[in-house]
Parts: structure tokens; sequence; C-alpha cells
């Protein structure tokens, strides 16, 4: 199976990057890594990226759009995956790689999804409202926050004395199982978008 290029877009540290990379070595995945992106220099991630010889690039602000879509453009990206990247992806990108840029969210969405949900604030709202069961979900990244196409969710009940960082842990584990498994199917080409839902076929249906 020919290898697809993928491209990571990050913020912070690049947990989510660091357990994809993991995937791709043990599990021979046919994906290559071939830049990672962030909208802030300071990000830990750039320097796990650069521990494995990554090439690495750091939006200026200004003009996110036309330098996003360009890089992704240069290395003939195949697929975008949003690992932690807490900004808009701009219009131009969006059309540009319709159902080809995903992204890892830690609720089931739509519960504790859309503006204003993200990181830490969305455990804070879930021990808030004494939520029992919460999970991740991976979805497709279209115009509206978290309301793409679902591609994989997993559920984890929590105990009554959670509090947010010990479901942020729970959550994260979880988010490092679930993306590189979302990254895999695409890579497979096992994932259909019909009607803004996935159907996601079995080995040897996607021809």
């Amino acid at each position: 199976m020919q290898p697809i290029n993928m491209s990571v877009l990050i913020s912070g540290g690049g947990t989510n990057l660091e357990a994809l990379l993991t995937a791709i070595k043990e599990e021979e995945l046919p994906v290559r890594v071939v830049q990672v992106i962030s909208n802030k220099a300071e990000a830990y991630g750039l320097v796990r990226a650069q521990r494995h010889g990554i090439p690495c690039r750091v939006l200026s602000g200004k003009a996110d759009a036309s330098e996003m879509l360009e890089w992704l453009q240069e290395l003939n990206t195949d697929l975008v995956v949003l690992a932690g990247y807490l900004k808009n992806v701009p219009d131009e990108v969006l059309k540009a790689y319709e159902n080809s840029i995903i992204n890892i969210h830690p609720s089931l969405i739509p519960a504790f999804a859309g503006p204003g949900w993200y990181g830490m604030r969305v455990h804070e709202g879930v021990w808030k409202r004494g939520v029992k069961i919460t999970g991740a979900t991976v979805h497709f990244v279209n115009d509206e926050m978290d309301g793409g196409p679902i591609i994989l969710q997993e559920a984890l009940r929590l105990e009554d004395d959670d509090g947010p960082a010990e479901i942020q842990k729970k959550v994260l584990k979880l988010e490092h199982r679930l993306l590189p498994r979302a990254v895999a199917i695409f890579a497979a080409g096992r994932i259909k978008v019909c009607h803004g839902r996935t159907i996601i076929t079995n080995e040897g249906d996607h021809q």
C-alpha cells in the first residue's frame, strides 16, 4: 500500500503527535509525517517533531491562510491532522482539503463541543456538570466548530472522585489510542462521507 503524506498541526505539548509517530513506527502504518505546523513558536510539540527529524514550520499569524495552504500543497499533503491545534482552520484550507482534515476532541461530541469548548475547559465542564461518562471523538473538520462528520468515538466511565486533572489524564490516554486508529482507517481508504455521515468499510471493501 502506497503511504499517504500527513501534515500535523499543533499548538501545545504534542502528546497526540507523539502517539501518532509511535503508532506509525510500531504498527507500520502506511503514513509519512511530512511536516508539523504550529501557530505557536514555543509549542513543545515542535521539539518532539525535531527529535524525530520532522520538518517544522510556525505560522506568522497575519497570513495563516496563504501560508498554511502553500505549505500543505508544497509537500503533497493527503491528510491534515489537528493534534491539539487551538485555532480555526482557514476557509481556503477547508475547501482544498474537504474530508481530508481530522481533529481529536476530548469529549463525546455533541456534548461539551463547539465554540469555547477546548482543552481543560472541556474537562472542567464535565466535572462541574457531574457527568458520569465522557470520552473522545475523532471527526472531520468543516466550517462548523466541532461539527464535521464523526469518524470514531469511544466512551469511558468516570469515578465520583475524578477531578478535572484526572479526567484529562484518562481522556488523553483514550485520545492516544483513538487518533492513530482513525489515521490508519483513512490511510487504508476505508472512510466514505455520505450525507454528512461517515461510513467505515471493512478491509478489502474500498477498491
